[in-house]
């Protein structure tokens, strides 16, 4: 039989109080945002951060999706057969143009040198033999001492002597060109990746990769135009000379925006009859390894010079299945929805070609928040930040 004693009892009380106040006191600890958020709310009325939109004088810029590649890339390719000797490069490093990289059975290949060296100096002995045999048939046959035929034979050796020295001398130049193959070196300066083949593997001439090098500085960034902006963006640069470039914003794919000049600007020479574009190619200084070959990125390039219009932050824009649209709020702290007309980018702000006046108010925050002719409690981002 089950025995609950008085102190037990007690023990399980004292149990349950501490438990009580514990929950009554992390209650305390963790709701102040809350009960705080409550106050600004207003007791029900959202809450939002606005800011004003503004007519300034702006240079517009056209935002493009860019693909970066590298200008020269190489895979290297073993021009001899042979067994892999040596891998002399750290993968993933920088290679300077000539670096040996690979080497490949070097002690075989000076041995066919060495052989066709021998070659050579044979036929050309022979030569100098079968030279002064043809010289004095020649004389002989003067005299009357030797037959037609038998100069007929001595010119006949004398040609394919001076033959076999041009053959061996070709052999030779092969030999030299072969050596120099059991060293691969660097075509082009840029970063080495991966090594495909390691020392000690069988390779055969041209049939596989030992290894990719891609030049990263300068580098180069392509982007389809449409013709419209294809001839703002021709006529931004002048006459094609670096001085008339003007600054490209390229925003990288960590959301990082970095400024840029072009070194160089040339676009394809005819139009994507599909996309009804054309591409444009920009070449850039990339000393400090910010664009990747392969990445895809954001261009924003003035198409036309300064015009006055009303901006407004990129964060007040809202989308919904009929388009674009902003909050505005009045005198009366009243939501409006207006659908608006957006134009370029300028900055970090956007163009708004119908839809917003200089000087009204915007949401920024608490979009999602708000309705449609429903009162708000507003602050402005100014007096936000100062708190």
């Amino acid at each position: 039989m089950l025995v609950i004693t008085k102190r037990t009892i007690l023990k399980n009380l004292a149990i349950f109080l501490l438990c009580g106040a514990a929950g009554w006191y992390l209650k305390g600890r963790l709701t102040p945002q809350a009960t705080g958020m409550a106050g600004m709310m207003g007791g029900g009325t959202p809450y939002v951060i606005t800011d004003k939109a503004v007519m300034k004088n702006v240079a517009p810029k056209k935002d493009f999706i860019g693909h970066v590649e590298a200008i020269k890339s190489v895979d290297l390719r073993p021009q001899i057969t042979g067994y892999v000797e040596k891998v002399l490069f750290k993968e993933g490093s920088f290679v300077q143009e000539g670096d040996v990289l690979f080497v490949i059975e070097q002690q075989r290949y000076m041995a066919n040198l060495s052989l066709a060296e021998a070659d050579l100096a044979k036929a050309q002995a022979n030569l100098v033999k079968v030279q002064k045999d043809y010289n004095r048939q020649v004389e002989l046959n003067k005299q009357k001492y030797a037959s037609e035929a038998t100069l007929d034979t001595a010119r006949n050796n004398l040609a394919s002597a001076k033959a076999a020295v041009k053959q061996a001398q070709a052999n030779l130049d092969l030999a030299k060109i072969n050596v120099g193959y059991t060293t691969i070196t660097a075509p082009i300066s840029g970063y080495i990746g991966k090594a495909l083949v390691t020392e000690g593997n069988y390779v055969t001439a041209s049939s596989q990769v030992l290894a990719r090098i891609v030049q990263t500085d300068p580098i180069r960034i392509v982007y389809s135009v449409n013709d419209k902006d294809f001839v703002s963006v021709r006529e931004n640069a002048g006459d094609g000379q670096t001085s008339d470039f003007v600054d490209s914003d390229i925003i990288l794919p960590d959301g990082k925006t970095i400024s840029l000049r072009p070194q160089s600007r040339f676009a394809d020479n005819e139009v994507n009859t599909e996309t009804a574009t054309i591409a444009v190619y920009d070449q850039y200084d990339n000393a400090q390894r910010l664009l990747t070959p392969g990445n895809y990125v954001q261009v924003l390039l003035s198409t036309s010079g300064p015009v006055d219009a009303v901006v407004i932050p990129q964060a007040a824009i809202g989308q919904d299945s009929q388009g674009n649209f902003v909050y505005v709020i009045g005198d009366d702290d009243i939501v409006e929805q207006r659908r608006v007309e957006l134009g370029d980018l300028a900055g970090d702000k956007q163009i708004v070609k119908q839809g917003v006046k200089d000087g009204e108010r915007v949401i920024v925050q608490g979009l999602t928040k708000v309705q449609n002719g429903q009162k708000v409690k507003a602050d402005s981002v100014l007096a936000e930040g100062n708190k």
